[in-house]
């Protein structure tokens, strides 16, 4: 081995964006600061084209079936772009992606496969932190802001110290917890859907919360959970503005926030 090939700079780490579905429809700039998140710490991002619904509101229905045709798409695309990892801005649609080899526990062949992109799909902010270990935070923002940890990402992956630590590199950003940092807003997929009642007064209980904190920002890891905040906030005639953490992590905090000119 000569010189130049012990001297040779490693490839970047290829990752895929799994830009989750309420990312796209109602929030792409998620998608966006993701990216730009990603790159500055040194990845290669590829977006495939084939990706879709993760399949979680059929799992969580009992429509395996659903589920498992979803989840062959997804998993086609992201085998496809041959990629090292596979990143989402959303701890509840990477928890789903871990559950893929559960949903194809009927099938061995589809079953290795989910796995083996399970195994390389990371929450965002975990990625950053815990794969990667940066947080050359490059941003700034004045104000403070309260901090709200998803459900699915803080019990089932783990995530609650890396938004935090990454955050601490925004200059003239405050970050405050809440008092009742464990309960969930009242989204929870169909949830909310199956249990109106109970999920109106859950995130009525947590709009409370938040205003009590005396943060001008929202701020939280899921889109699922910040729309249904930022409506009740915003019924309850609060003027805090509601963000996805990539977003100012990425510096696009001043951009308007969700909700704002609906």
């Amino acid at each position: 081995m000569d010189q130049s090939e012990i001297s040779a700079p490693r490839p970047p780490v290829r990752v895929a964006l799994f830009i989750t579905c309420l990312a796209d429809m109602f929030r792409p700039a998620v998608g966006f600061a993701t990216v730009a998140l990603l790159e500055q710490a040194g990845c290669e991002v590829v977006v495939p084209q084939g990706q879709t619904c993760c399949g979680q509101p059929q799992w969580n229905s009992g429509d395996r079936r659903g589920a498992q045709k979803l989840a062959r798409a997804m998993i086609t695309a992201f085998e496809q772009a041959e990629v090292d990892y596979v990143v989402a801005p959303s701890g509840s649609c990477i928890g789903m992606v871990k559950d893929w080899p559960q949903v194809f526990s009927d099938d061995a062949a589809w079953q290795q496969r989910a796995t083996a992109i399970a195994e390389k799909s990371w929450e965002l902010t975990s990625f950053l932190v815990d794969r990667l270990g940066w947080t050359q935070v490059q941003a700034h923002l004045e104000g403070i802001a309260a901090y709200h940890d998803s459900c699915t990402g803080k019990r089932k992956l783990g995530v609650a110290a890396q938004p935090r630590a990454l955050l601490a590199g925004v200059a003239g950003l405050e970050v405050r917890d809440l008092s009742a940092p464990e309960e969930c807003c009242g989204f929870g997929g169909t949830f909310c859907v199956k249990y109106g009642d109970i999920s109106s007064r859950m995130v009525t209980d947590k709009a409370k919360d938040i205003i009590a904190t005396g943060a001008d920002t929202l701020l939280a890891g899921d889109v699922g959970c910040l729309l249904n905040m930022q409506g009740r906030l915003r019924r309850l005639g609060s003027p805090i503005k509601v963000r996805h953490v990539a977003e100012v992590l990425a510096n696009m905090g001043d951009q308007p926030a969700i909700g704002e000119g609906e």
